[in-house]
């Protein structure tokens, strides 16, 4: 059965590599009969060269995911109306800044922020975010199991740094509700159930901030 439509116009799907962020904005856009967003990293030349030397080719990527998902999004909600359509994605733009601190010498990512600023600001945030927290050893089972070559090498302190980061900018951002919700011991895939009290949290009044949610 399809729910009727949320009291949101666009809706985030957020979480570390490997959370399942992609996966969950699929399903929900096809309940809620919603336009999806889905990040098209693997068209991304710099990906797999990067996670073989990160300090090298951080700059690369990071500034072509800059211009990748500022396209993306702009050419997105220029064709559709985001205020009679309901939009789910399985990214936000504000994660450039998130990885770009996380990867980035100080003089890159004073450069990058440059063109962060000026981007940033004339595209349409969501109206409330999910983040999928996993913890690393979870996150790690997850990427091996979808196998993505250039993926199994990533080592465990580089999630753990991405995790503190989101946290660090979720705690910043005030305008919009953010739901934290652990996905340690549920399978929103496979059980109906876990993926009916997801859905469910979209039609709950949450305040503005960080609201830790756990399903269990």
């Amino acid at each position: 059965m399809k729910f009727t439509k949320p009291p949101y116009n666009f809706i985030t799907i957020e979480g570390n590599i490997g959370s399942g962020k992609t996966t969950l904005a699929k399903m929900l856009a096809d309940d809620f009969n919603a336009k999806v967003l889905l990040e098209q990293f693997e068209d991304n030349p710099f990906l797999p060269e990067f996670y073989k030397n990160q300090q090298r080719f951080a700059l690369h990527v990071e500034l072509s995911f800059l211009a990748e998902r500022y396209i993306h999004i702009k050419e997105t909600f220029k064709s559709y109306d985001l205020f009679t359509q309901l939009f789910v994605s399985d990214y936000m733009f504000q994660k450039c800044a998130i990885f770009a601190k996380s990867t980035l010498k100080q003089d890159e990512y004073e450069l990058f922020s440059k063109l962060y600023s000026i981007i940033s600001p004339i595209l349409p945030s969501p109206d409330v975010i999910l983040y999928l927290f996993s913890r690393t050893e979870r996150l790690q089972k997850q990427i091996k199991q979808r196998g993505r070559e250039y993926e199994q090498s990533i080592p465990d302190a580089y999630l753990e740094k991405i995790q503190k980061s989101y946290f660090k900018h979720f705690k910043q951002l005030r305008n919009k509700p953010i739901l934290v919700i652990d996905t340690e011991n549920i399978d929103f895939v496979k059980n109906k159930t876990d993926y009916k009290k997801i859905k469910q949290l979209l039609f709950k009044p949450f305040p503005k901030g960080i609201n830790y949610v756990n399903l269990d």
